[in-house]
C-alpha cells in the first residue's frame, strides 16, 4: 500500500479547520498532519512537518495564504500548495497560480471533491475553480503599478499620509501623488474607496 498523502491545513477558523481535518481523516489515503491558525504558524508547522501539500485559507493573520505558498516554494519545496477560499476575486487568483500554488477553490466545494482536488494535486495536476477562473478572466488585469499597488495597501489600515511615507520610505508628496494616481485610475472620489475598490477585485 502507498504510503497516505501527508496535509497540513491552516486556517484562522478553528470550527473549519477541525470540521475539515475531521472529514478528511476518513479518507484511507489522506493525513493530516500539522494544523496552523496563522500565516506564520503554517510556515513553522510546514518546516517541521514537511508535508506533502499545504491546504491553506486565503486571509489569515501575519502572512495570507498567497504569502505562505510564495515562502514554502523556498522553505519546503517539495510541499505543494493549495488555497481554500471564501474570497475568491480575480486578482487574488493570479497572484496565487504566479507563485506557483497548484490549487484555487471556494470554501463551499465538498470534502469529498476537496479530497479528489488534493489527490489531482498530489499527481502533478492543477485545479482551478471553474467560476473563479471565468472570473478572473473578465476581470482582466490592475491598472496599477506596482508602486501604486504598495502605497494603497499601507493605506488600507486607514494610515496618515505622514505613517504611509515612513514605512514606504517615500516623501510624503511622492505619497498623495501615488494616491492621487491610484484612485484616478480606479474612478475613486478618494483613497478610502480607492482601498475598496481595490480589494473587491483581488488587486491588493
Amino acid at each position: 500500500m502507498t504510503e497516505p498523502v501527508r496535509l497540513l491545513l491552516a486556517d484562522d477558523e478553528h470550527l473549519i479547520r477541525g470540521a475539515l481535518a475531521a472529514l478528511l481523516a476518513l479518507e484511507d489515503d489522506l493525513t493530516v498532519v500539522a494544523q496552523a491558525a496563522s500565516g506564520p504558524e503554517a510556515l513553522a508547522m510546514a518546516q517541521a512537518h514537511q508535508p506533502d501539500i499545504a491546504v491553506l485559507d486565503l486571509q489569515m493573520p501575519g502572512l495570507d495564504g498567497i504569502e505562505v505558498a510564495a515562502q514554502l516554494r523556498r522553505l519546503a519545496p517539495n510541499c505543494r500548495t493549495m488555497i481554500v477560499t471564501g474570497h475568491g476575486r480575480p486578482g487574488y487568483l493570479k497572484r496565487a497560480l504566479e507563485v506557483g500554488v497548484r490549487g484555487f477553490l471556494p470554501k463551499t466545494v465538498s470534502a469529498a471533491d476537496l479530497a479528489g482536488i488534493i489527490r489531482t494535486v498530489r499527481s502533478g495536476g492543477r485545479y482551478v475553480d471553474p467560476e473563479l477562473a471565468a472570473e478572473a478572466i473578465s476581470a482582466g488585469d490592475s491598472p496599477l503599478t506596482p508602486r501604486e499597488t504598495d502605497v494603497l495597501e499601507l493605506a488600507a489600515d486607514g494610515s496618515s499620509v505622514a505613517e504611509i511615507a515612513v514605512r514606504a520610505g517615500l516623501s510624503p508628496g511622492t505619497v498623495r501623488n501615488y494616491l492621487s494616481s491610484a484612485a484616478g485610475k480606479l474612478g475613486a472620489e478618494n483613497r478610502h474607496a480607492a482601498v475598496r475598490l481595490a480589494r473587491e477585485h483581488g488587486w491588493i
